[in-house]
């Protein structure tokens, strides 16, 4: 069972990789990873092409990404039949979460790039701010090294370097050496739409790939992927003093109040927890119901995960696709069966619905599971749901909370001020009341996660303005010869005066707090 195989034939130890097609396991095609001197040529030629791009006002750099989404909307097709021939995910999946997210993306920062990028002049505050005024403005970084997962190849390569791009910066992205081919064809669609060449460099290769990037003097990297890649990626950089942002695994928490739309409540955990075959960083990875509602609710869950069609037999009617790689099937079925063998119940899909030839793992309902498995545990990203009773909010608090990973989560009630106030005791980067995690998504709100599901923010204004160097400029009266050398008692006294009047006197009090 393998969707890659790696070779090292050319006598010099270049790694090359077979791919195969995880739906019907068909050999797709032999990859050479490229070398750290590969990697190093790149990035210096990145770093020539940035300098012109940089001087390009704003404005002008937008014309070229509204080109490139006419680009992505002619050439759709073909990213469709790349992302699904290397993943196995169905068709509505990839036109949705890939083109549909990448043109909504690009139309966000077209729109919002002049006014999150544009200088700013504000007044130093207090009694400074009579004498000085500050100039604030967004430098480009120069090189950003962007390193994008398997689970979401082409948005996920997309979104980061087009923000990086229209702030003024060249990149060099990696995409997973699983899905190659659904990274790389970012370049080619840039330069179709005129994008200058060395402005968006999209790297094919592996782990050690990456690892030349991010040793290769980029000024900041973007990562998503595993924890245990992250904490590598983050401890280069800062060995490197660059900046980086890491967006890692999720264990998304769903909690079902007694007073939940059950129905709305079931398909959204049903979709949250099986679309992208639940390769979803923001997917349903845990749902807690309460006892009132469980019995139904479960039983909801179960006739909808029985209705979904699995396969390419199916066409544009398929809902699950394939497990995009066979690592992560290995994890997906081994998380269920710890949990069976401890007493766990399938009541949809299972072990004895999986077919060990293939890369397809059914949709699975559980109930019964111990809370101390992996599968509750771990990040599992594969389309299980695990349903766990509750009696109270704070027992449901304390469950959701009770995780390493602390990404997304979502509270379903019909009472949503009661929903707002459950989900701001979630310890996690986001939440969302009766949705499920699609804050990705949503373009001018940062997305990121809290303990082990990262650092950093992706998107908003923070994440766009995360590409450049916020310089301030202060413009002012320069005041230095009354205060500053030559110390003497009176200067001393003068400032004892000065505070006692700006923070004790009614009149300081009344213009300075």
């Amino acid at each position: 069972m393998a969707v890659i195989q790696y070779k090292n034939n050319d006598g010099q130890g270049r790694r090359t990789i077979d791919i195969f097609n995880p739906d019907n396991r068909d050999f797709l095609y032999e990859i050479e990873c490229q070398t750290p001197d590969e990697v190093e040529a790149i990035i210096h030629k990145a770093r020539e092409a940035q300098k012109s791009w940089a001087a390009l006002p704003v404005k002008q750099r937008v014309q070229y990404f509204y080109k490139l989404r006419d680009v992505i909307l002619a050439r759709r097709d073909d990213i469709i039949s790349t992302v699904v021939k290397e993943t196995g995910k169905p068709v509505q999946d990839a036109l949705t979460m890939e083109v549909f997210a990448t043109c909504a993306f690009i139309t966000y920062w077209c729109q919002q790039a002049g006014k999150t990028l544009r200088d700013e002049t504000f007044r130093a505050p207090g009694l400074m701010g009579l004498m000085k005024k500050v100039h604030m403005t967004y430098k480009p970084l120069g090189v950003v090294g962007v390193i994008a997962p398997w689970n979401g190849p082409f948005v996920l390569t997309a979104n980061p370097c087009i923000q990086a791009m229209i702030a003024g910066n060249a990149v060099v992205a990696k995409g997973s050496e699983i899905t190659p081919f659904s990274s790389r064809i970012l370049e080619d669609l840039c330069r179709e739409a005129g994008i200058p060449d060395g402005v968006c460099n999209v790297l094919i290769g592996d782990g050690e790939t990456g690892a030349a990037l991010t040793r290769g003097g980029v000024d900041k990297i973007s990562f998503t992927g595993s924890v245990a890649t992250g904490k590598k990626v983050g401890m280069a950089c800062l060995e490197s003093l660059i900046p980086f942002t890491l967006e890692l695994g999720g264990k998304d928490a769903m909690i079902v109040c007694d007073d939940a739309d059950l129905d709305k409540a079931a398909h959204g955990a049903v979709w949250g927890g099986c679309i992208n075959t639940g390769h979803y960083c923001c997917g349903v990875e845990r749902i807690y119901v309460h006892e009132s509602v469980y019995d139904r609710f479960v039983g909801k869950v179960v006739e909808l995960t029985k209705s979904l069609k699995q396969g390419k037999q199916y066409g544009y009617d398929e809902d699950v696709g394939a497990v995009f790689w066979d690592k992560q099937y290995e994890i997906i079925r081994d998380h269920v069966q710890n949990a069976v063998d401890h007493g766990a119940r399938v009541l949809a899909g299972g072990p004895d619905k999986a077919d060990p030839s293939s890369l397809y793992y059914p949709p699975t309902v559980m109930v019964d599971v111990d809370e101390s498995s992996p599968l509750m545990r771990d990040e599992t990203f594969g389309p299980v749901l695990p349903i766990i009773k509750f009696r109270s909010i704070d027992e449901a608090v304390e469950k959701a909370n009770a995780s390493h990973y602390g990404l997304h989560g979502s509270v379903w009630t019909k009472d949503k001020h009661k929903g707002l106030e459950i989900a701001r005791k979630i310890k996690t980067g986001s939440m969302s009341v009766n949705d499920i995690g699609i804050m990705y998504g949503i373009p001018n709100a940062p997305f990121g996660g809290v303990k082990e599901s990262g650092i950093g923010a992706v998107n908003g204004e923070k994440g766009l303005r995360g590409y450049t160097h916020a310089m301030p400029i202060v413009v002012g009266q320069y005041r230095g010869e009354d205060s500053g050398y030559p110390h003497d008692k009176t200067k001393f006294d003068q400032m004892n005066k000065l505070m006692d009047f700006l923070w004790k006197s009614f009149i300081g009090r009344l213009f300075f707090d």
